[in-house]
This record gives C-alpha cells, sequence and structure tokens, in this order.
C-alpha cells in the first residue's frame, strides 16, 4: 500500500523539446488531442451506430432481433480485451498504444463498411466495439487524467463540452447528412475509418505522452509544492482532495465500492445503448421522422456540453457517487419518456433528459477510477471499470428489440428497465469513496 505525493524523484527524468520548451504547459496539448481520440471513437459508439441500423436491417436483410444479437457479442466479446488493454496501457504508455489501437479500428470500420452477410457484420461490430468505444476511448481519456491531478474535473469538463458538441451531438447529424451525400452507408462506414487511420494515429504519435513526471513537470503546470498543498482539502470523496494514494487492481476489486460504481456504469451503458441503438425506430413507432431523431441530437449535445462543464467544477468539491446517482435519475426517467414521444416538444425534452445522463456519466466515468485509486495503476484499474460500461451496453438493444418484434411495442420493456436505474440511484449514495 503506497501514497505517492506527486514528485519526480523516482523516475528517470527525459528531456523533451516540444513538452519542456513549450510555451503553454504541456497538458493543455494533451487535453486537445485527447479530447480529439476521444470524439473519433464515434464510428465505434452506439449513437453513431443507430444511424446505420435500418440500412443494415434492409441491405443485408437482417431484422432488428438478429442484428441485435449480433451487436450484444461484439460488444461482448470486444469487452473481453480491455483488461488487457488497460494493463499494457501503464507497461508501453499511450503513445504506442494509440497508433496501435487507431490503426486497427480504422481497419475494422472499412471492414465493417464493406460487410455482406450477418458473419462479417459480427466482427465488424467486435473490431468497432473493441478498439473503437473501448480501447480508444480508454486511452485517450486516460492519458488526459495522468497530466491533471488537481484541475482534473475542470479539464474534463473542457473535454466533455467538446465531445459532447462534435461526438455524441454533431456525429450523428454528419453521419446522416454523409450518407446521404454519398449515397452509400458503405462508403460513409469506409470514409470514417480512414479519417481514424490518416487522422488519430499520426496525431497520436506525434503528442501523446507518458505522465509529466517522466519530464520533470509536475501535474497541472504545478510545482510540487502547490500540487501537494492544493491536497488539503476534508472532502475525501470529491474528485482531486487529496494526495494522490495508489491503489493496484486486486486492492480495488477487494472494495464493495468499485463493484456498485462498476453496477451503476455498467446499467446506464446497457440501458442508455438500447435506447439510442433503437433511437430511430422508437421515434418511427411515434409518428416521428428520421430527421427528428437525427436533430435530437443537437439538445442532446447542447445539453450535454453545459451539464458536463458545470458537473467537471463540481466534481473536484462534491462527492463523485452524487454524480452517479444523478446519471441514474436520468436514465430512468429517460425510459419513461421514451414512451411518449406525441410531439416534437417533447421530443426535445427527451433529448435535454438524455444529455443530462450523458453529461454526468461522462463527468463520472472520466474522474472517478483515477479519482478513487490513483494514476499508478490507473491503466488496469480504468480498463476493468470501463469493460463493466461496454459489457453492460452489449445487452442494452436486447430487450428492447424483443418486445419490438414479439409484442410491437417498446412499451413493456421501457417501464420494467427505468426500475432499475431508480433503484441503484439510492443504493450508490451509501457507497463512500475508497480510503487508505
Amino acid at each position: 500500500m503506497t501514497v505517492s505525493q506527486t514528485t519526480v524523484s523516482n523516475e528517470a527524468v527525459q528531456y523533451s523539446r516540444m513538452i519542456n520548451r513549450s510555451p503553454i504547459f504541456y497538458g493543455w496539448p494533451i487535453m486537445l488531442v485527447g479530447t480529439l481520440g476521444l470524439i473519433m471513437t464515434s464510428p465505434g459508439q452506439t449513437y453513431a451506430v443507430s444511424i446505420f441500423i435500418e440500412h443494415f436491417i434492409t441491405d443485408l436483410g437482417l431484422n432488428r432481433s438478429t442484428i441485435s444479437i449480433l451487436y450484444a457479442i461484439g460488444t461482448l466479446v470486444g469487452s473481453f480485451a480491455l483488461p488487457f488493454v488497460g494493463r499494457q496501457l501503464d507497461q508501453h504508455g499511450p503513445r504506442r498504444m494509440i497508433v496501435l489501437v487507431s490503426l486497427i479500428f480504422g481497419l475494422a470500420c472499412i471492414w465493417l463498411g464493406a460487410a455482406q452477410n450477418a458473419f462479417m457484420l459480427l466482427l465488424g461490430f467486435t473490431g468497432i466495439r473493441m478498439f473503437g468505444q473501448g480501447s480508444l476511448g480508454l486511452v485517450s481519456q486516460q492519458v488526459i487524467n495522468l497530466w491533471w491531478v488537481r484541475r482534473r474535473g475542470f479539464v474534463n469538463g473542457l473535454a466533455g463540452v467538446m465531445f459532447a458538441l462534435l461526438g455524441s451531438g454533431g456525429f450523428p447529424y454528419f453521419i446522416h447528412n454523409l450518407i446521404e451525400y454519398l449515397d452509400s452507408w458503405r462508403l460513409a462506414y469506409m470514409l470514417l475509418g480512414g479519417m481514424i487511420l490518416l487522422g488519430m494515429a499520426p496525431l497520436g504519435w506525434l503528442f501523446f505522452r507518458d505522465k509529466p513526471e517522466i519530464f520533470g513537470l509536475f501535474p497541472d503546470g504545478d510545482k510540487a509544492e502547490a500540487t501537494i498543498d492544493s491536497a488539503t482539502s476534508t472532502n475525501s470523496d470529491s474528485a482531486s482532495s487529496k494526495i494522490e494514494k495508489s491503489w493496484t487492481l486486486d486492492e480495488a476489486k477487494r472494495l464493495p465500492v468499485f463493484w456498485v460504481s462498476a453496477l451503476g456504469v455498467a446499467t446506464i451503458g446497457m440501458l442508455n445503448t438500447g435506447l439510442f441503438f433503437h433511437m430511430v425506430s422508437i421515434f418511427d413507432d411515434n409518428q416521428l421522422s428520421v430527421e427528428i431523431a437525427a436533430s435530437v441530437f443537437i439538445p442532446i449535445a447542447i445539453t450535454a456540453a453545459i451539464v458536463t462543464l458545470v458537473s467537471g467544477v463540481l466534481v473536484d468539491y462534491l462527492p463523485i457517487r452524487f454524480f452517479l446517482s444523478g446519471a441514474l435519475v436520468a436514465q430512468g426517467i429517460s425510459l419513461l419518456l421514451a414512451q411518449s414521444l406525441i410531439s416534437i416538444e417533447v421530443a426535445l425534452l427527451y433529448g435535454v433528459v438524455l444529455g443530462t445522463l450523458g453529461g454526468l456519466l461522462r463527468t463520472v466515468h472520466s474522474v472517478m477510477w483515477v479519482a478513487y485509486y490513483g494514476r499508478q495503476h490507473l491503466g488496469a484499474i480504468s480498463g476493468l471499470g470501463t469493460t463493466a460500461l461496454v459489457a453492460g451496453s452489449a445487452f442494452g438493444p436486447l430487450p428492447f428489440a424483443f418486445a419490438h418484434d414479439l409484442l410491437g411495442s417498446y412499451n413493456l420493456a421501457l417501464t420494467i428497465s427505468s426500475l432499475l436505474p431508480f433503484f441503484l440511484a439510492i443504493a450508490v449514495l451509501f457507497f463512500k469513496s475508497p480510503t487508505k
């Protein structure tokens, strides 16, 4: 059991002209390129895949339940790789990992665009979920957390704003128009893969670096004294409230709070994925067009940006469990609203609720693992935490698809599913952050 006080005495200090002579703290370029990495996970995220679902059904001759099963299998198999990716991130650093992950993810997108049958679709789903939503998101998020401690919540809030506007908010609308412009969903997916291969891989190699101590710097651009002095807050459950304490993965797994937190994010991952995966179909069942379904991502993006920024500032001072509980409440409300999209106004309200949920989840998932367990074994611990989120999302589309195919409506599945997040919202409030 060790306590790290953010020093460089035990590091083999390196010199980098780009980093050490930068006119600004290099954590800012890290934040910008790390955020770009998060945005570029979009082709592997459900909010983007949802725009392609109807094309899969029509072009490949598969029904909704079959595609949901394939997506679930691909997502679940993809999640199994994340603990390994996390350990490799700890061992080899984010610079090497971002290149490897981006190359494979780009190729997976190109493969998916060429899919001709269920088996090819399954392999494509596995690739984009394993290396897009999972691995690229994991590496991009953790490189930011390696460079920020005291202001971690605020910086992740800024990153979350950009992700909300350009990623989860802007990308579905971009994809919808790209498909319309190219008149081919296949070319659209292949073009997305090319963007990742030619854009994210070289940018990641150029800018990503391991933690600042290696270069004789301190997190947040502080001097050592400032970093340590900033750790005097008495709120031990905030995102950056004390001198960092390092937990190993085995130590973290023995704590009930780890599994309750993981269950909370897994539940949101599952249910939110179900909603986004069937977004177009849910709107169609409520006599709302695909254009309205795509445009609802705009209020989602705006709300998520605002909530992410505000919660990112507040999470440095308030218990993280409050934000997870709020996200679960928003999840429950969204499931109930999805049954009553009777007008554009209600659809906009639905978008606001989903945006609130997305903003809170973004804040929780970006800071919780590193705030609770430190940076030393961050890759391994956050890898397992991300596995919970991705594995949960694997099962989300299934109950909704079965309900729709068998009963002709999503409503029963939506009502029953809403009970779980409300229950967990109460439960997580009883588990405080781990202490050593």
